[in-house]
């Protein structure tokens, strides 16, 4: 059997940072991806202009994933509604090539923590059409919501015209639609605005004590003192 190396949801060979300069070039390609991915499933999308992802990464809130230096993983950037009381992670997209690998959570909760740390006060919400992202969102905390409890600024809805199923909210005046409404509420939250990384820092905890007690299981004494062993599995 060929030997692959097996990406996971903490595979160090992709980076997930705020894009940045460097990462212009790659907008055609975030925008192809997008596209792509909404005819695959079948499902609509606000379209976005090349200026504006580019924007988006000049302004500093736009998030992006690169694997082995160079190549277009997973993107997604942040915008602000209702004189900044809302704030929505948009655009969120995993390259095929990447996807079923926990990506697309590892860079909503980069988007996330840009979110929170730009407006701590805001509410984070999205409409969706997407499992995996409604099961993201329920995991950070989001809750379904109707679309009456999340902006009311005409200018996020009047980007739904672009959908393919625009007529399907019109028609309902606005109310409902194919997506489902999500909204994350900080002040629902209040001292664990982030479980994952309080999940993060408890497994980290607990590597560290056994990888701490292995090292005192495999260590010999000696009449000169303590010989470690070599194992490079319980080395830091």
């Amino acid at each position: 059997m060929e030997n692959k190396k097996k990406q996971t949801d903490n595979d160090n060979s992709i980076e997930i940072t705020i894009a940045n300069e460097k990462h212009y070039g790659y907008v055609n390609t975030i925008l192809d991806t997008i596209e792509q991915g909404s005819k695959a499933r079948g499902t609509g999308i606000a379209r976005r202009s090349p200026e504006y992802i580019l924007n988006k990464m000049k302004e500093g809130k736009a998030i992006i994933a690169i694997a082995d230096g160079d190549t277009f993983a997973g993107f997604c950037y942040i915008e602000t509604w209702s004189n900044k009381n809302f704030v929505a992670n948009s655009g969120l997209i995993v390259a095929p090539q990447f996807r079923g690998k926990g990506l697309a959570k590892r860079i909503k909760h980069k988007a996330f923590e840009l979110s929170r740390k730009c407006y701590p006060d805001a509410k984070i919400f999205g409409i969706t059409t997407g499992l995996a992202v409604m099961k993201i969102n329920t995991e950070i905390g989001y809750r379904p919501v109707t679309f009456s409890e999340l902006t009311d600024d005409p200018e996020y809805w009047k980007e739904c015209e672009a959908c393919v199923n625009f007529d399907v909210l019109k028609r309902n005046n606005y109310t409902r639609c194919l997506c489902t409404g999500m909204l994350y509420d900080p002040a629902e939250h209040k001292g664990n605005e982030m479980p994952w990384l309080n999940e993060e820092h408890k497994k980290e905890t607990l590597l560290h004590r056994w990888k701490e007690a292995l090292k005192k299981i495999f260590s010999i004494q000696t009449a000169s003192g303590t010989y470690k062993g070599s194992n490079k599995d319980i080395e830091n």
